[in-house]
C-alpha cells in the first residue's frame, strides 16, 4: 500500500476545517473571542462559525510558557456596556470650592525635608519625622506667666490632640455642609432654579433642631422633668381635639352614641364586657 493512501485514510477519520466562504463575511472581535454572522441562521452551519473562529485564533502570534503555548489576543474591539452605572462625582468641600474660586492650585509636597537643627534632611511626617511636636526637645523653657510646675511636654502633646480634634471636626462639619449642598443643589436643578447655600445652612439647622427635640424625648419623662435652658426649643405636641357642645345637626350624635350601643350589646357585646367580672367588682367594692 502506498503511504499517500495510508495518509489519505488517516485524515479521512477527522473533519475538515476548511469552510466555504459566506455570502456576508463574518466580523471577529477575537480580543473578546467572538464572531458575528449577519447571515441567516442555520443550524447545519453553525459548527461552520466554531471553527471559523478557531481558524482565525490559530493565525495569531503564540508565546510559549509554563503552562504550555499561549494565543496573544489583541484589544477588544466591540465596546460592551457597564455592568453598574458610573459612580457619582463626590460633593465639593468647603475649601474645594474656596480654592477653586481663588485659582488655588494643590502642589504635591516633598517626602523629605531639610531641618535647620540637625543638619540633616528628614521625613515629613511620620517616624523621625521633623514634625515631633518639640517632645523630643531635652529641655523646653517654660512661657511667662504659666505654672512653673506644669509638664511642658504634656502640655505640647495636650496641643497637639486639640489641633487633631478640631480639624477632624471641621473636616466633618465640611462634609455634612457639602452632602446637603448636593442634595439642594439638586431639588433646586429640579424645579429650575438657581442653587443657594443659604438654604442647605437652614436645611442642615432644622435637621439639627429636629435632632434635639428627638433626643430631649430620650428620657424616663419623656423629656417632661429635665432642666431646660432659657431659649431651649420646645416640643409642640398635638392638641386633643374635643367633640363641641353644641350641636345643630344631631344625626352625627346619634350615630356615635348607637356604635357605642352596639358595641356594647351588640352580637360581639359579651367579647368586650364580661358582666360576671363587673359584677364581682361591684360587690367588692360594697363589702
Amino acid at each position: 500500500m502506498d503511504v499517500s493512501e495510508v495518509l489519505a485514510a488517516h485524515k479521512q477519520k477527522f473533519k475538515s476545517v476548511t469552510v466555504e466562504g459566506k455570502l456576508i463575511p463574518v466580523d471577529y472581535d477575537l480580543g473578546l473571542i467572538a464572531a458575528y454572522d449577519q447571515n441567516p441562521v442555520d443550524e447545519i452551519e453553525l459548527k461552520d462559525n466554531a471553527q471559523l473562529l478557531l481558524n482565525e485564533i490559530f493565525q495569531l502570534p503564540t508565546v510559549s510558557d509554563d503552562n504550555g503555548i499561549m494565543a496573544m489576543l489583541p484589544t477588544p474591539t466591540t465596546q460592551l456596556p457597564r455592568e453598574k452605572p458610573l459612580p457619582k462625582p463626590k460633593p465639593e468641600t468647603r475649601w474645594e470650592k474656596f480654592a477653586k474660586a481663588k485659582g488655588i492650585v494643590k502642589r504635591k509636597k516633598e517626602r523629605m525635608v531639610f531641618d535647620d537643627n540637625s543638619g540633616e534632611y528628614k521625613p515629613r511626617w511620620g517616624y523621625k519625622g521633623i514634625n515631633d511636636d518639640g517632645t523630643k526637645d531635652w529641655i523646653i523653657e517654660v512661657p511667662q506667666g504659666s505654672n512653673p510646675m506644669e509638664d511642658q511636654y504634656e502640655a505640647r502633646r495636650e496641643a497637639k490632640r486639640e489641633r487633631v480634634d478640631r480639624n477632624e471636626k471641621r473636616q466633618q462639619r465640611n462634609l455634612e455642609e457639602a452632602v446637603v449642598a448636593a442634595k439642594m443643589d439638586q431639588r433646586a436643578i429640579g424645579r429650575g432654579q438657581r442653587p443657594n447655600m443659604d438654604n442647605a445652612r437652614a436645611m442642615k439647622r432644622k435637621e439639627l433642631e429636629n435632632q434635639i427635640l428627638i433626643s430631649k424625648a430620650a428620657t424616663a419623662s419623656a423629656g417632661k422633668f429635665d432642666k431646660g435652658l432659657k431659649d431651649d426649643l420646645k416640643a409642640r405636641g398635638v392638641r386633643r381635639q374635643f367633640a363641641p357642645n353644641v350641636v345643630a345637626d344631631m344625626s352625627n350624635e346619634k350615630s356615635e352614641s348607637m356604635s357605642i350601643l352596639n358595641k356594647i350589646v351588640g352580637k360581639n357585646g359579651e367579647d368586650l364586657v364580661n358582666v360576671r367580672k363587673v359584677e364581682a367588682r361591684h360587690k367588692k367594692a360594697q363589702m
